[in-house]
């Protein structure tokens, strides 16, 4: 059992803190509450932590003055919600957090009626509160508030400053933002407006010199995000002023548990399991020799790559740790960037750098770069520029849900002209790729990977050129072809093997890419096999398999084919390994697939 102080034990809903508890009361029920996050997340392990206990004070004042879920409350992004969980209803629940079947670890529409709008995104909420208003007095709700609380970064997104645009039109709508304001996303803010909140927080702003106002917002604070009682008295004395207002709340992530205040940020943002004692971080499961990850190889390919070209450059939308850009970053600050939480930037960025003939590598988690569809489109691929897209957590990540799996780049790259679209076996073919990429005018070239480790036991494997559009045949076989497409391949091999065992001759092919396919190897499989199973980490809708079926119908082949991969809805959290199974593409799924083709 948790331990749960003897006034949040007692708050089911925001309703009992309410009207049980004085504000006086408000200091012990952060603290109950601070307790309780440290508590059950240092022993699950699988969730974001600094975030939350940084807005601790703020949940609890903000359900404490507003009428939720009759006003309503919009986080951004979603992982500072927990508190926010615990005070809603869920507490019970709260055990279950991003695990199969369990609550989501971001405010979702479908948990509960406390939580208006999902964000498992940055940068949404000042928009979406934007449209809630404008419902609100649309439909004569006069009394109804409408709260966004961005932070950990969202404000360096643009879709926030096109919500501030708007919503300082808005003259008599119920419509208040807070400013989150701990100069942290998972890594420390970057850009000029950390620059200028940190200049607010250290001398007096003046009206007229205040960028807020100058965008129709009545500017409050900076107020200690952290002190319970004037947050909350704050908030009472300013919420039914007519007009946009902003609170501004300077906040320390991690707040009230020293390890993550003091430690490492980035490590602090989701550590694992964890000493609540003491600190100490739980090792992971993996074995000591394990291979890298797949980021880590992609950091230092980069770098190695950058040392002999010097036209490479590198962008990152504020995950220079997650993506391990940051290795390039510390030996090379002058040619690798951290944009903030800006993917449509990124890529234009990258489009600008590409015109005067530099080679940028831009990385960016696959379930990110579709908030930047429309300039890979227009600014890369229209004008044929020489960038690199390294997509990061291709396919099914796991416990951050549905709003973070990397299911649909393979379907919305391939449908581009001039774009490359590939995915590597494994850390050799990663390396290979990476550098076949940046030899001269490749044009437009995707490469994606997956969360988590490769498969060698050595990765720094010699470069060798891969010929665009080339697959290779890794094993053969006569009653059934796997054809398959990155990571997944190498559960496809394992499921060959055990095919074999039960008397099934199955072949396997590694494609390589999507992106042009390779015709000629097709050819060749079709003329041997009358039964094909595709298998992707992507979507089937569109994907991989679908490339397949189109080549087989403008050739007027008439192959079984049968296709493994995401299905066409919605996966929600769990482990990769639970996740891969629920849609089929495990390597029992595989198996079960060949034994009902053949």
């Amino acid at each position: 059992m948790h331990n749960i102080g003897k006034h949040l034990s007692h708050i089911n809903l925001p309703e009992d803190l309410r009207n049980k508890f004085s504000i006086n009361d408000l200091p012990k029920i952060s603290n109950e509450l601070r307790e309780y996050l440290i508590d059950v997340v240092s022993e699950i392990g699988n969730s974001h932590f600094s975030s939350s206990l940084g807005v601790v004070e703020l949940t609890v004042a903000l359900h404490y003055v507003f009428n939720t879920p009759y006003d309503l409350l919009v986080w951004d992004v979603g992982h500072q919600a927990y508190g926010h969980k615990v005070l809603t209803g869920r507490r019970y629940r709260f055990h279950t957090n991003r695990t199969l079947h369990g609550i989501s670890g971001f405010p979702t529409r479908s948990e509960s009626e406390y939580d208006p709008f999902g964000v498992g995104h940055a940068s949404t909420a000042i928009s979406a509160i934007v449209g809630m208003a404008i419902a609100s007095k649309y439909k004569g709700e006069l009394d109804r508030h409408h709260i966004a609380v961005i932070g950990d970064g969202a404000l360096t997104g643009g879709m926030a400053f096109e919500g501030l645009n708007h919503a300082g039109t808005i003259k008599d709508a119920n419509l208040l933002i807070i400013l989150n304001d701990n100069c942290m996303a998972i890594d420390p803010n970057v850009g000029a407006l950390k620059e200028y909140l940190l200049r607010i927080t250290k001398q007096k702003i003046t009206p007229e010199n205040n960028f807020f106002e100058a965008l129709n917002f009545q500017y409050f604070g900076p107020i200690d995000g952290h002190d319970v009682l004037k947050l909350a008295e704050k908030l009472e004395e300013i919420k039914d002023l007519p007009g946009p207002k902003i609170l501004h709340c300077v906040t320390v992530k991690g707040k009230g548990y020293k390890y993550s205040e003091e430690g490492n940020p980035p490590q602090w943002h989701a550590p694992g399991a964890f000493n609540k004692v003491t600190g100490e971080i739980k090792p992971s499961q993996q074995k000591e020799q394990e291979p890298l990850k797949y980021q880590e190889v992609f950091g230092r390919t980069l770098l190695e790559l950058a040392k002999e070209n010097k036209a490479i450059m590198g962008i990152t939308p504020a995950m220079p740790t997650g993506s391990s850009l940051n290795i390039m970053m510390n030996e090379m600050p002058d040619r690798a960037f951290d944009v903030g939480i800006a993917e449509q930037h990124a890529v234009t960025f990258a489009a600008g750098l590409a015109t005067q003939g530099l080679h940028p590598f831009c990385v960016i988690y696959s379930t990110f770069l579709q908030r930047a569809y429309d300039q890979v489109i227009h600014d890369v691929a229209l004008q044929n520029l020489n960038v690199v897209f390294c997509l990061d957590r291709g396919g099914l990540v796991g416990a951050d849900g549905a709003t973070h799996h990397g299911a649909y780049d393979l379907a919305y790259l391939r449908c581009i002209p001039n774009m490359v679209v590939a995915a590597p076996m494994n850390e050799s073919e990663l390396r290979n790729l990476m550098y076949t990429a940046q030899l001269p005018n490749k044009g437009p070239f995707s490469i994606r990977y997956p969360r988590g480790n490769g498969v060698l036991e050595s990765w720094k494997t010699p470069f060798e050129e891969i010929k665009i559009g080339r697959g290779r045949k890794l094993i053969e076989g006569n009653d059934v072809a796997f054809l398959t497409i990155g990571h997944i391949g190498n559960d496809a091999q394992k499921a060959v093997a055990k095919l074999k065992e039960i008397g099934i001759s199955a072949a396997h092919y590694d494609l390589r890419f999507v992106k042009p396919l390779d015709e000629e190897l097709l050819h060749e499989v079709i003329a041997k096999f009358t039964n094909i199973i595709t298998v992707e980490d992507g979507c089937i809708a569109g994907g991989f398999g679908s490339a397949i079926l189109e080549f087989m119908a403008e050739n007027h082949y008439s192959t079984k084919v049968m296709r493994l991969g995401i299905p066409d809805e919605f996966i929600h959290h769990g482990t990769q390994e639970e996740l891969h199974h629920l849609c089929g593409i495990d390597i029992n799924g595989m198996i079960e697939a060949a034994k009902k083709i053949v």
